[in-house]
């Protein structure tokens, strides 16, 4: 799976929500549904984009299924979005330059 899997499927906010309480750590489904407005059923069918995007782990225990964040899949979208600050901070640093100059320039007039 891609950052951009990852981004796609955290552009719901129900997906967004769920990916917030599994941050206490991992729940079954009928868990996570309690605190959310959507049915059980569709907490489900979030459960899946949120794993095939590869955002979460699934693990059988008996005949229940517990769902957890997923390290791996965090860490590609970490990567991704600390990749897109570190650009943002070189512009910022690179226009901070570029002004200072022009400030320095101005001032021999």
């Amino acid at each position: 799976m891609t950052y951009d899997d990852a981004i796609a499927a955290l552009a719901d906010p129900t997906r967004r929500a769920i990916v917030e309480h599994l941050r206490a750590g991992p729940m079954p489904v009928g868990e996570l549904a309690k605190g959310l407005t959507v049915s059980r059923p569709a907490v489900s069918q979030h459960l899946k984009i949120l794993s095939d995007a590869g955002l979460l782990h699934v693990s059988p225990q008996g005949a229940r299924r517990l769902y957890s964040i997923a390290p791996d899949g965090i860490d590609a979208l970490r990567t991704y979005l600390d990749s897109l600050w570190g650009d943002a901070l070189a512009s910022f640093a690179n226009r901070a330059e570029i002004v200072a100059k022009g400030t320095r320039d101005d001032s021999k007039d």
